[in-house]
């Protein structure tokens, strides 16, 4: 990408506005000192629109405009139902999840289930997040950051992992939730702004100047079958980056889509995930929480044409790539002119080091507030975790940063995060959805099905090795509820967890604004799934 005077001048506008924002909403003002909510929770302060837009912005990050572009290429809009089920999945979360979190006053899922269960499942889980977020989330982003650097810029793969991982500390580690949080308000706008205008112009310049609409319309035309949502086996055959025939419905099997593991995905990222639940904790109020919420589900159904679309343009213009991950930075190359690819660069660049920041902040929190405050150091004081948390940070960076590079032999990152993240997933959702909404849940239940939860994964994959990876979570999930139904049944005799949540009115609430932008919501998806089924 050759960048002119204009494209650096944004580009380093935008760099400076994102550090400089940072450190200013970090400062300690005359006679504050920092405890953990502030630096954790950002002072319980966060209002509707800075939730939502951290929600998006935490997670759109490289594995969704490299990552999703690269299965846009292979798979088509069929990829698209990441994003639009997850609309879906917010309300949800919204409605039957928040409330209870945040009448429990917590930091952390883990603490939620130490009261929820016990301390045993509390630690457990901590662990399996930790080891989530720092090998699999933040390794797989700083790869497929580092990966759009090479592609576009021509930047080594080590040197776009060092830029990155250095950007992403510089603004976050000092400050916490709230340097993240208020960054993420700018960088979504950039995210959202810079790739809107990478699709127009590609869908401009593939009509032959004849606007997005003919562009879209030519697309529809050309590549029918790269615009079906639900596949059927045999549907969609693609080459994979080895010459290798594969079937795109085993990795998007047909209605198993809507009705089987896709929702154990979304709901555990959204219901069970820390870094995206932190945001709605940091609320003030449960109405504060719930309309933020809601908006992130509106930027939801926004973003395909965002990371979708341009990998589907990269198959029709049959892009000389040799990955699909390339299919992203191929476009921005060949089709943003002069004097506008700063700003699509600082979209990438924004949505890359907002996750980032996020991840670091939510390891250090589950960390910090799980482990060292109740193992480590339990007389700790508000400014031994801050310091603890800021230091959790860097070193959960430095890891991810060595391991990324490790990655450059995977053909489609975006679905080995999703792969793998579900070996974890469909145990954990069980011990939260069962936990939350069933009283007779025992802690002795969760705990075996938090430790069942990988090797029945892979005893499945290894078993039934033809069951596409989404299939194999649904049916993880229903095991896993089945044997904590059977483990609460035999163990309690039948009678209520002495540490049952009790629902009611006071407890799952929502306001007639949030109910307006539920059903609008639910609308929209619902078309979106018919005119593409």
């Amino acid at each position: 990408m050759q960048f002119v005077v204009v494209d650096y001048l944004v580009f380093g506008a935008y760099c400076l506005l994102i550090v400089s924002l940072g450190l200013w909403v970090s400062r300690n003002r005359k006679g504050q000192v920092r405890d953990a909510e502030d630096y954790f929770l950002a002072g319980k302060s966060l209002p509707w629109w800075a939730i939502g837009a951290s929600l998006i912005a935490s997670n759109i990050s490289a594995e969704q405009f490299i990552g999703m572009s690269g299965s846009g290429f292979r798979l088509g809009l069929a990829i698209a139902t990441y994003e639009w089920m997850a609309a879906i999945t917010l309300l949800l979360v919204a409605w039957l999840f928040i409330p209870i979190y945040l009448k429990k006053g917590i930091y952390t899922m883990p603490q939620f289930l130490e009261s929820r269960y016990d301390a045993r499942v509390r630690t457990l889980l901590a662990v399996f997040w930790l080891l989530v977020y720092v090998f699999v989330n933040l390794t797989s982003v700083v790869y497929l950051g580092a990966l759009a650097l090479e592609g576009i810029m021509g930047v080594a793969l080590w040197q776009g992992v060092l830029a990155l991982a250095i950007f992403a500390t510089v603004y976050s580690v000092y400050g916490g939730l709230k340097a993240v949080a208020w960054t993420d308000v700018v960088q979504v706008c950039f995210l959202i702004g810079g790739g809107l205008l990478t699709t127009i112009l590609a869908l401009n310049a593939y009509s032959g100047g004849e606007g997005i609409f003919a562009g879209m319309s030519k697309l529809l035309n050309e590549v029918p079958d790269r615009f079906n949502m639900i596949l059927q086996q045999g549907e969609l055959l693609y080459m994979d980056d080895d010459g290798i025939q594969q079937d795109a419905w085993e990795l998007l099997p047909g209605i198993g889509v809507l009705v089987g593991g896709m929702w154990v995905a979304n709901l555990f990222y959204w219901g069970c995930n820390q870094y995206i639940i932190q945001r709605t904790l940091a609320a003030p109020t449960l109405r504060e929480a719930q309309r933020g919420v809601a908006f992130a589900g509106f930027l939801k159904l926004l973003l395909p044409l965002i990371v979708v679309i341009p990998g589907i343009i990269a198959y029709a213009l049959a892009a000389p790539i040799e990955t699909a991950d390339k299919a992203y930075p191929w476009l921005l190359n060949a089709y943003v002119g002069p004097g506008l690819k700063g700003l699509t660069f600082a979209a990438l660049i924004a949505a890359i080091v907002s996750s980032l920041a996020s991840m670091m902040n939510s390891t250090s929190t589950i960390f910090t507030m799980d482990l060292y405050r109740n193992y480590i150091r339990p007389g700790a004081s508000q400014q031994d975790l801050v310091r603890t948390g800021r230091i959790v940070a860097l070193v959960s960076m430095t890891i991810a940063a060595v391991l990324a590079p490790q990655l450059a032999s995977l053909d489609q990152v975006f679905q080995y995060i999703q792969e793998y993240t579900g070996f974890v997933s469909p145990g954990v959702l069980a011990i939260f959805v069962l936990g939350l909404f069933w009283k007779k849940t025992t802690p002795n239940a969760a705990l075996i099905s938090a430790v069942l939860s990988i090797p029945l994964s892979a005893s499945m994959k290894w078993l039934l090795p033809g069951m596409p990876f989404i299939d194999r979570m649904g049916w993880v999930f229903v095991i896993s509820a089945a044997l904590i139904v059977g483990v609460s049944l035999f163990e309690g005799k039948g009678k209520d967890s002495s540490k049952a949540i009790r629902l009611g009115r006071n407890v799952i609430q929502t306001d007639p604004v949030f109910a307006i932008l539920s059903f609008a919501i639910l609308a929209i998806t619902a078309a979106l799934y018919v005119i593409f089924w």
